[in-house]
């Protein structure tokens, strides 16, 4: 079995990796808005632009999973291989994140509503007027807790010598990742082309990387390959799995909503 699925996946990886290529717009950046499409609504007034060019995904998205990713990165390199999920007190202030995300997101969502359609929900109030500044704040907040439980979900299932302990423990831990976070927030926020095009493409890198992960974590188990990696090398055909099995799920989502819309933008509203 391993020695067909040692050439089977290799070339699945590459054909999905041609077929997303082929039905995505042209040009790098046409490629991330292929990615965005397939996870965020994409409205324009809703997300950040580089000049008059819309990032792949919406303000919330965009700290979402540019956030996601960085906290990924961030961990595999001064916390490998911990498979502990956050501390007590972490995870709270994980959690209470969470609740902002989802009180802004609700907020958002109904405010949306009631723009879009003339007298829905008159009795139900927002709680104030949202805007891109807080849908990118509550969403980097929320890529943190996402990234941090991938992380240690990822570990647990991959390495032999497991290192239990967890990657975000102490006030300093979470502090270092705020602090990072809030200065790529303030950089977003600046509206600098030098740094909202690379942001672009980072975000689009947390989607994949979170895809994959999840998707190889499923492999490893459905392959009865758990806790059986010592080098990251090792796991190159779950890796290449799970990025061939995100593509997919991108490519399938992307084709159904362009059946649909008929647009590479937003979803029509009204």
């Amino acid at each position: 079995m391993q020695k067909i699925t040692k050439w089977i996946v290799p070339l699945a990886a590459l054909f999905a990796i041609a077929a997303f290529l082929y039905i995505a717009p042209p040009g790098l950046l046409g490629k991330a808005d292929a990615v965005g499409y397939a996870v965020c609504h994409r409205i324009s007034e809703r997300s950040f632009h580089i000049g008059e060019r819309q990032l792949p995904m919406c303000a919330r998205d965009t700290g979402t999973f540019t956030s996601a990713g960085v906290t990924l990165l961030l961990l595999a390199l001064i916390k490998p291989k911990r498979g502990g999920m956050p501390a007590k007190k972490i995870a709270i202030a994980l959690g209470i994140f969470f609740l902002i995300w989802a009180v802004d997101g609700s907020n958002s969502y109904l405010y949306l509503i009631k723009q879009t359609y003339e007298g829905a929900f008159p009795k139900i109030p927002n709680i104030y007027i949202p805007n891109n500044t807080l849908r990118l704040l509550t969403g980097t907040g929320m890529g943190m807790g996402m990234g941090a439980v991938l992380y240690a979900a990822f570990n647990q299932t991959a390495w032999k010598k497991l290192d239990m302990r967890p990657a975000l423990v102490s006030w300093r831990d979470l502090g270092l990742l705020v602090g990072i976070m809030l200065l790529v927030d303030i950089g977003i926020l600046s509206g600098s082309v030098f740094i909202l095009y690379p942001i672009a493409l980072i975000s689009v890198f947390g989607v994949l990387t979170l895809l994959t992960l999840i998707f190889s974590t499923v492999w490893m188990m459905i392959m009865r390959e758990e806790n059986s990696f010592t080098f990251l090398r090792q796991m190159w055909i779950a890796l290449s799995a799970g990025l061939t099995l995100a593509l997919i799920m991108l490519i399938v989502i992307d084709i159904l909503r362009f059946r649909m819309t008929g647009t590479w933008g937003a979803f029509p509203l009204g």
